[in-house]
This record gives C-alpha cells, sequence and structure tokens, in this order.
C-alpha cells in the first residue's frame, strides 16, 4: 500500500465530501449526495489485503468524521465495524464484478448510515426526520456512483482491479 498517495487521496476526498461541490449533484428530494468516502472504504476493502482494509476502514471512518461533522467517532466507529466485516467477507466471496460491488456499496452505505445514526442517538443528538429516507438516498446513490469512482481510484492508486489470464 503506498500511504503516502493514500493520506492525500483521503484528504482530497474528505475535503471535497465537506464542499458545497456535492450539492450541485444532490437528488432535489432529499438532497441525496454520494458519499465518496464510503466508496473508498468499499474500494480498499475489496482490493487491499485484510490488514490493510482494516487500517483503511478506520482512517477513512475518521476523515468521514472530520468532514461530516457528525458526533465524533460514530463514523469511525461504523466504518471501522464494516469495513472490516467486508474485508473479511471479501477473503471468502470474489466482490470484483461491478453489479457485486455496487451491491456492498449499497449494503454498507445503508448498515453504516444505521448505525451511526444509533450512535449519535446514544450521545444525545436531536432526532432529524427522514433519517432513514436520507440514509437509503445516499446509499441508492453511493451504489450507482461507486464503480465509476472505483476506475477513478484504481487509477489513482495504482491498482490493478482487474487480472485478466486463464481459469
Amino acid at each position: 500500500m503506498r500511504w503516502f498517495r493514500f493520506a492525500i487521496f483521503v484528504a482530497f476526498v474528505a475535503v471535497l465530501q465537506a464542499s458545497l461541490l456535492l450539492d450541485i449533484i444532490a437528488l432535489p428530494p432529499l438532497g441525496s449526495k454520494p458519499n465518496l468516502l464510503l466508496i473508498m472504504l468499499v474500494f480498499f476493502a475489496i482490493n487491499s489485503n485484510t490488514t490493510n482494509a482494516i487500517i483503511t476502514s478506520f482512517t477513512i471512518g475518521f476523515a468521514a468524521d472530520i468532514s461530516i461533522g457528525s458526533t465524533m467517532g460514530s463514523q469511525t466507529i461504523s466504518f471501522g465495524l464494516f469495513g472490516t466485516a467486508l474485508a473479511y467477507l471479501h477473503r471468502v466471496i470474489a466482490i470484483r464484478k461491478v453489479h457485486y460491488q455496487a451491491f456492498s456499496i449499497f449494503i454498507t452505505a445503508f448498515t453504516t448510515g444505521t448505525l451511526a445514526h444509533f450512535l449519535a442517538l446514544l450521545r444525545g443528538r436531536p432526532n432529524v426526520s427522514n433519517v432513514y429516507y436520507a440514509i437509503l438516498g445516499t446509499a441508492i446513490y453511493s451504489a450507482v456512483v461507486g464503480p465509476i469512482f472505483f476506475l477513478l481510484a484504481s487509477w489513482l492508486m495504482r491498482i490493478k482491479t482487474h487480472r485478466f489470464g486463464r481459469r
């Protein structure tokens, strides 16, 4: 793993996630926008070894806590927990096809969003109306944008995602 390149990439995506640039492509009913840090989480959980995937999961979760401005620690715990689970799941089930990747982004986005919401409720953060619709909208939008973002991330990180050859 190229850690310096990873740190620069996470910092850039965290600033992009926190900026108003993603509001341009937000969907109108609830203002759903893709969670690029979550897409990065799934990308590194799929394309790294287990140890690196666990480290990147917690690091990306910490960046999500800082950039989204949520209750400190809720995103770190949920990203770390489900990123680790996805890394261990990838050791058993190969998640190489695009529709499998989109489905894993959807499931990971929904579960991390739900867990982060419950952890924020435990800290006493006020309840927001339509929170599950917002989580569902973000999960669907991230699943659609995710495979396109995977191409950019694999090019920037110099990770070969397609291995051609005989089976």
